[in-house]
């Protein structure tokens, strides 16, 4: 396949991801449990600006290796268009969620997870690396992220 697209600069693949991260409902994401078995599921978010809120099941596999792993790597996207994000995640229940997160949440994704019962559990990530490119023309420069902190 020829790429047709105009290879964007890191400042614009950077605006791009914070669209996304601000108008997709769901996101990828890829954990494994303490044995080393993969997890990879699809999972509603919201992205405040600084993390991205995500809400499951406590005792299913990915709610169990977020919780006791503390890393997930998020992707959104598909192949031709990649979004990945490493991050370091945090646990905390209801009411440790800032409510802004959880009214926000509910809006985006049409779930209210305090509905759901006390099965469920909060999970923050908070990205330490991000990569974004369309296909291999834009490789190079696709590091948006590194350790925490925006490089573009």
């Amino acid at each position: 396949m020829t790429n047709t697209r105009t290879i964007r600069d890191p400042e614009q693949r950077k605006k791009d991801l914070l669209a996304r991260l601000a108008e997709e409902v769901d996101i990828w994401v890829a954990s494994a449990s303490a044995d080393g078995t993969p997890y990879l599921v699809p999972l509603a978010f919201h992205w405040d600006g600084t993390d991205i809120w995500l809400c499951t099941r406590l005792t299913n596999p990915t709610g169990r290796n977020l919780r006791t792993g503390g890393r997930a790597r998020l992707s959104l996207g598909h192949t031709r268009d990649v979004v990945l994000i490493d991050g370091e995640v945090t646990t905390l229940s209801v009411g440790d969620v800032p409510a802004a997160a959880i009214e926000e949440f509910a809006a985006k994704c049409g779930w209210d997870p305090r509905n759901s019962g006390p099965a469920y559990g909060w999970f923050r990530v908070r990205p330490t690396a991000v990569e974004a490119w369309h296909e291999e023309p834009e490789l190079a420069g696709r590091h948006l992220m590194r350790d925490g902190a925006w490089v573009v």
